[in-house]
């Protein structure tokens, strides 16, 4: 593939926090290629200078692929090509987070059930080659980047820096709701995007979210309105116990509008489609995640 530019600025949200940095001078470094597979992570051994550096920044509601996204579009943009994309589970989970080189905490923090790794390489094979990792992970409303460059030696390779600030490549807001009543009159159903629940679990996380706000203020600003909260996941499992895992996701975001926000019950049902109304394709991890949600379906305005 083409180089990439001389010149490469990777932009975070104006919250992001430099942690740590490290330099390391011309040294061995195993780029991983691919997931772990039981044994080993496939990888590729580069000698070049390694740069590490951690970053943290508000990430309220945030899922890791929220947070990862706009860095893969900046990293594609400046002519990277993407050759690992994984997360948590399929790359390898423990296994993988731990043979990857990550800066300890309290500088990095990484949930072994919600991170993501990337790997995108310029000018592959050749003298000047240039390998660019990205980790992102999200505890409680902090959200976590580890970037890590491996620079061949060559007068050729493009330096890289990465900065906070940039308003044009910020991460998106979660909780930010605005929109959320005139796409669910519009359209007839919204998805509360800003939910967090444990994998596997129908607890609905401490909160707050802005969707639910938003939600509440339009339901008690006129009581005769009445909305469906739907439950959908993927399709990892069987259909009973999706079907029962998504009720009681939405079972849990009903009594969260009643006992916090005041909602009156009889305004709200609670119900769960398991994966039978998929909003994207199943057989990635993006698609997946994007099935696993909770929407409000408006039933009536009068």
């Amino acid at each position: 593939m083409g180089g990439i530019a001389h010149a490469f600025e990777l932009e975070l949200p104006p919250s992001a926090n430099l942690n740590r940095e490290i330099d390391q001078p011309t040294t061995s470094y195993l780029v991983p290629t691919g997931p772990f597979d039981g044994k080993r992570i496939p990888s590729v051994e580069v000698e070049g200078v390694v740069t590490k550096q951690a970053w943290q920044f508000s990430a309220p509601g945030l899922t890791s692929l929220q947070i990862m996204r706009p860095l893969r579009d900046q990293i594609i943009a400046a002519g990277y090509e993407v050759i690992l994309d994984c997360a948590g589970q399929e790359c390898g989970g423990f296994d993988f987070r731990y043979q990857i080189g990550v800066l300890p905490a309290p500088d990095m923090f990484v949930d072994l059930f919600n991170y993501r790794f990337l790997v995108g390489a310029s000018d592959m094979g050749e003298p000047n080659a240039s390998y660019l990792m990205l980790l992102v992970s999200r505890v409680g409303a902090v959200g976590y980047l580890q970037v890590t460059r491996v620079s061949q030696t060559g007068d050729s390779a493009p330096s890289l820096s990465v900065s906070a600030g940039a308003a044009a490549a910020s991460l998106p807001n979660a909780g930010e709701s605005e929109g959320l009543v005139a796409r669910l009159e519009s359209l007839g159903h919204v998805v509360l995007a800003d939910l967090e629940f444990d994998t596997g679990s129908g607890s609905l996380g401490p909160g707050p979210y802005a969707s639910l706000t938003t939600l509440a203020e339009f339901l008690t600003k006129d009581t005769t309105r009445r909305v469906a909260l739907v439950g959908h996941t993927d399709t990892v499992g069987g259909l009973a116990p999706n079907r029962a895992l998504s009720k009681r996701r939405a079972e849990a975001v009903r009594d969260r509008l009643v006992q916090e926000y005041s909602v009156s019950p009889e305004q709200l049902e609670a119900d769960g489609a398991a994966y039978l109304a998929p909003v994207a394709s199943n057989l990635t991890p993006e698609g997946r995640e994007a099935n696993r949600r909770v929407e409000a379906v408006l039933l009536n305005t009068e």
